[in-house]
């Protein structure tokens, strides 16, 4: 068995990847979708020994009938299942301790997730002092968005039109005259 500091880091590599993606989740019980990740993002998963069917199969015995989720204990029993299918020529003991050196200390990867693009056209294409027309009213100076103000006309019932520049003299107009 692997010692205190290092059940530390796996413990903590489970919590890294039971909150992973799930804004609601308590980090105390892993579901079939992060485990498959955990795998192949601590490299369990290599693609001759261990597939991602194994990973699938593992996780639906370890798992209880009627539950979607593991937890921790049921976590340690999915690895020792992996550890004599991923290392094949070791005792249960070294597969062991080899695959707890696969998890410990790891978190969840973003691999493929797309990055932003620095060319001349995507900065053409977004550059807010450029644009024209009705697009135009939806940013301010600096290119930050007005919000509702800038998506629908506001409607002024006072009266006047919305060309009409002295809105609001007629009274004094009319009271200089007389």
């Amino acid at each position: 068995m692997a010692e205190g500091a290092d059940m530390d880091q796996i413990l903590a590599a489970f919590k890294k990847f039971a909150v992973h993606g799930d804004t609601k989740a308590s980090g105390k019980e892993l579901n079939g979708k992060n485990w498959a990740k955990l795998c192949k993002d601590c490299k369990i998963i290599d693609g001759k020994n261990v597939t991602g069917t194994d990973v699938d199969i593992v996780f639906s015995k370890v798992k209880q009938k009627t539950s979607r989720v593991i937890t921790y204990e049921e976590f340690q029993k999915a690895l020792e299942e992996l550890a004599s299918k991923r290392f094949k020529g070791q005792s249960k003991d070294e597969a062991l301790q080899s695959i707890h050196m696969l998890v410990e200390g790891k978190g969840p990867t973003n691999a493929g997730v797309t990055k932003v693009s620095k060319t001349a056209t995507v900065d053409r294409l977004t550059d807010t002092s450029r644009y024209t027309g009705t697009h135009k009213e939806r940013f301010d100076e600096s290119g930050k968005g007005k919000g509702r103000e800038g998506r629908e006309e506001i409607v002024e019932n006072t009266g006047y039109v919305g060309g009409y520049k002295d809105a609001g003299t007629y009274d004094t107009k009319m009271k200089g005259e007389k």
